[in-house]
């Protein structure tokens, strides 16, 4: 029987079966109409396998599980093909269609199968890895540049040796804020949140997270750290790991629940971890807790917009401004549907800024692994182009995993919104 089942708690969740009867619907839906075909390889390869069948009926039930398999681990879940489709969920109609959940369903029946490269595991503990990197900091960076170093981690995890990986911090950004002086914060501060730092931030690039901090506190908003955080848990779905992504989604409800029974929301300053708290966390949990959590859960640029509509945010600028930034609008923001609020956030500072809608194929470690680097450069190209030819001051962008990429191929270095945002106040540096 053909279902619509996206549904991770349904008993039916990994049921072989069912899942290919789904897939076969899904795929025909998106045969007949083709709005996604600019999006991804799995699409393109999709439709490729079945214009190739030459008897005209175009009946993607003849599709093999081999060439199923290539659709979904194609997928690297930018979520843009969801943006786009006019058959999802909330449309209310008769064909309903999520492809995003369905290659992550797909995904899991793989990893049940042991068909999901032991790499990704490996990857998935983030946590892990980010505490002993950070602890042998000076080490680890220099190590990671050697090539007989990168060729085995090649063999041991997955991840190519020729791409440019980000660095760990020498200072948890978590160590740094419980390290602040009590005057740092405003205890009479009219707002408080909750920060939710995401490993990227509290491993590789604390000084997101404090310009983040700083920002807020320029503006009244005294911000707190929950204890009890863990990664967002994406990794784990990555790795079709249903069930440790349940547990790391978990740790962090409870964690955080507490803020939001306070009245406090929850600000993320990566698009893919405020993405999953929003959306993949209440779905797979189906929780009161967790939807509460998600309902109070912003991207640090939406919160503070949001905040500068309400009360207006301090427009005073004493530090750095620019002219003009070229803004890389990641996946993930765009998946959230919240509008282009980092562009309007460094607009504050009286600069030009342009916005670059293309994919850096990155999404977690997808990008990074040997067997999709050919695809996911040729993917990121025109993003690449556009970066390189992009005759501003500045380039700036939310996903610290992507900046990581245009780095690698364009040798400039971007910078997250809130950091040109302090930089502009004169607290952060240049």
């Amino acid at each position: 029987m053909v279902t619509h089942l996206y549904d991770p708690i349904d008993a039916r969740y990994l049921d072989g079966a069912d899942t290919r009867a789904e897939r076969d619907r899904t795929f025909q839906i998106c045969s007949d109409c083709r709005i996604c075909v600019k999006f991804c390889p799995s699409f393109k390869d999709l439709f490729k396998m079945i214009d190739e069948r030459d008897d005209g009926a175009h009946d993607v039930r003849f599709l093999t599980e081999e060439q199923h398999k290539v659709v979904v681990d194609e997928c690297y879940q930018c979520k843009l093909c969801y943006v786009a489709c006019p058959y999802t969920p909330e449309q209310g109609q008769e064909w309903v269609i999520d492809f995003p959940r369905l290659m992550l369903r797909s995904l899991a029946i793989q990893a049940e199968k042991k068909e999901v490269q032991r790499g990704a595991r490996l990857l998935a503990r983030t946590d892990l890895q980010g505490k002993v990197a950070t602890a042998l900091s000076p080490f680890v960076n220099r190590t990671t540049d050697v090539r007989p170093v990168r060729f085995l981690m090649e063999k041991a995890t997955g991840i190519s040796r020729t791409r440019l990986l980000p660095e760990y911090a020498r200072e948890r950004f978590s160590k740094w804020f419980n390290n602040r002086t009590s005057s740092d914060a405003d205890p009479a501060a009219s707002k408080r949140v909750a920060l939710f730092p995401t490993c990227l931030v509290e491993y590789q690039d604390p000084e997101i997270g404090k310009a983040a901090v700083q920002v807020c506190e320029r503006n009244g908003i005294a911000c707190d750290l929950p204890v009890g955080q863990v990664c967002c848990g994406m990794p784990w779905l990555d790795a079709g790991d249903v069930g440790k992504f349940r547990e790391h989604a978990e740790q962090n409800v409870a964690a955080l629940l507490p803020a939001v029974e306070a009245g406090r929301d929850i600000v993320v300053p990566q698009p893919t971890c405020a993405y999953v708290l929003k959306n993949e966390v209440p779905d797979f949990l189906g929780t009161d807790d967790a939807r509460r959590v998600a309902e109070h859960t912003f991207d640090v640029a939406e919160y503070l917009m949001a905040r500068h509509r309400e009360e207006p945010l301090d427009l005073t600028f004493d530090g750095k401004i620019y002219a003009s930034i070229t803004w890389h609008a990641a996946c993930h923001y765009r998946a959230q549907q919240i509008g282009p609020k980092s562009k309007d956030l460094m607009a504050l500072t009286g600069a030009r800024v342009a916005m670059v809608e293309r994919c850096s194929a990155i999404d977690g470690t997808w990008g990074l692994r040997a067997e999709n680097v050919e695809m996911a450069k040729k993917i990121a190209k025109p993003l690449m182009e556009n970066i390189e030819k992009a005759d501003t001051e500045l380039v700036a962008g939310d996903c610290h995993l992507a900046n990581t990429a245009i780095r690698e191929a364009t040798g400039k270095v971007p910078s997250h919104p809130v950091q040109v945002l302090a930089r502009a106040y004169g607290i952060g540096p240049e």
